[in-house]
């Protein structure tokens, strides 16, 4: 499912015009952009969690090469299912 497929499926679910829908997909995907910038975490109870996780600097090797190089830290966003929405996959 990609982006205008699920506006479609919302707009259907919520009995919402396309652009309201369209709109509520934005500002849900903005809002949870703006909240893991700011350093929090959002945590939908039944659904799950988006935060973002510190990865610390490290060693790697070109494979190329096989030359050792640098790998700065980064911050890298996460997703973890909860335990709701893990049941209704299975």
């Amino acid at each position: 499912m990609n982006k205008s497929e699920l506006v479609a499926s919302i707009m259907k679910k919520a009995d919402l015009q396309k652009k309201d829908a369209a709109k509520a997909v934005d500002a849900f995907i903005e809002s949870v952009v703006e909240e893991l910038k700011a350093g929090g975490k959002v945590q939908l109870v039944g659904f799950g969690t988006f935060e973002v996780k510190e990865r610390a600097a490290r060693t790697g090797i070109n494979p190329q090469t096989k030359e050792q190089i640098k790998i700065a830290a980064s911050k890298a966003p996460v997703f973890k299912a909860g335990q709701s929405f893990k049941a209704e996959i299975k």
